[in-house]
């Protein structure tokens, strides 16, 4: 594992706002920082939307040093995301291309990595700090099949590790806020924080009645988030993280932090901040991708 010169993140990055509990720690990469050339420019740290891979590597060097600033050996791991709802669980010698799009670890150092465009950066921890995670959640990940898409298949690994006996035995029970709800009988979903990062918002994703009744004919409940698009017959604007807030809320998660919708979240109306591939793809010829990524120490 290469150790790379410390440094502090560009001061256009995100660092949530949020109470997670020491010793875990998030960012989420901007557009700021890097060395690509337009339409990447400039901290692209996708390798596979057609930028020079010298450049890709030099800025996710710069990250990799902005998190060993933090946790001197951290490693983070980009995944091979293919809008499924695979969860690896990660050390520090899992290898970059790792089929999946969401991840887990107790691994001290072990840094789930998200990269997206418009899809929904979604970063997981519990209360403990013994575990955390992360999820890549476009609208195909997010809806899955028959109700349980990448939400639910990485809440399921995150919270098997929550409640594993080795992750326990190093938990201060007491000190860290940990409880057990007798209701639920493991008190996992309420004692896990959740962070929404930027995504399409929902006055720039415009989908199909196909993407519609993916969500609405399984949970009534989604209707909210699909307006009907005026003077486009079969057309919707969707709030992708409205859809992910109540996903999440159904498993019991009601500590949801980060994007709530807004115009500031969304990557297509911030184009100086954020990349956008609905924006930017058919306009530019590219896009790039950035990332959100937490890890504990």
């Amino acid at each position: 594992m290469t150790t790379l010169p410390r440094q502090a993140p560009p001061a256009d990055w995100l660092v949530p706002d949020w109470p997670a509990p020491a010793g875990v720690h998030a960012l989420c990469t901007t557009r700021a920082g890097g060395v690509s050339v337009p339409p990447y420019d400039s901290l692209n740290l996708g390798t596979h939307v057609g930028d020079e891979p010298a450049a890709v590597q030099a800025n996710r060097n710069t990250m990799q040093s902005a998190v060993q600033g933090r946790t001197p050996g951290a490693r983070a791991t980009f995944l091979n995301q293919v809008h499924g709802v695979g969860v690896a669980h990660l050390d520090l010698s899992t290898p970059n291309g790792t089929d999946a799009d969401a991840c887990t670890t107790t691994t001290p150092g072990a840094v789930c990595t998200i990269m997206v465009a418009d899809c929904l950066p979604v970063l997981l921890a519990h209360r403990s700090g013994a575990v955390v995670g992360a999820a890549h959640a476009g609208w195909r990940g997010l809806a899955g099949a028959d109700g349980r898409g990448v939400l639910e298949s990485v809440f399921e690994c995150f919270k098997a590790l929550a409640l594993d006996g080795k992750a326990l035995a190093a938990i201060n029970s007491e000190a860290n806020g940990w409880h057990v709800d007798e209701a639920s009988r493991d008190g996992v979903a309420e004692n896990t924080l959740v962070w929404l990062g930027p995504c399409i918002g929902p006055e720039a994703f415009e989908v199909g009645a196909e993407v519609r009744s993916a969500f609405c004919d399984v949970d009534s409940a989604a209707q909210p988030c699909f307006v009907p698009r005026a003077g486009a017959p079969g057309k919707y604007l969707c709030d992708l993280a409205g859809l992910a807030r109540l996903r999440l809320q159904a498993l019991g998660i009601a500590h949801i932090y980060g994007n709530n919708s807004t115009a500031p979240w969304c990557t297509v109306a911030n184009a100086s901040r954020f990349f956008s591939h609905r924006r930017d793809s058919a306009a530019l010829g590219g896009s790039g991708r950035f990332a959100a990524c937490i890890w504990r120490d």
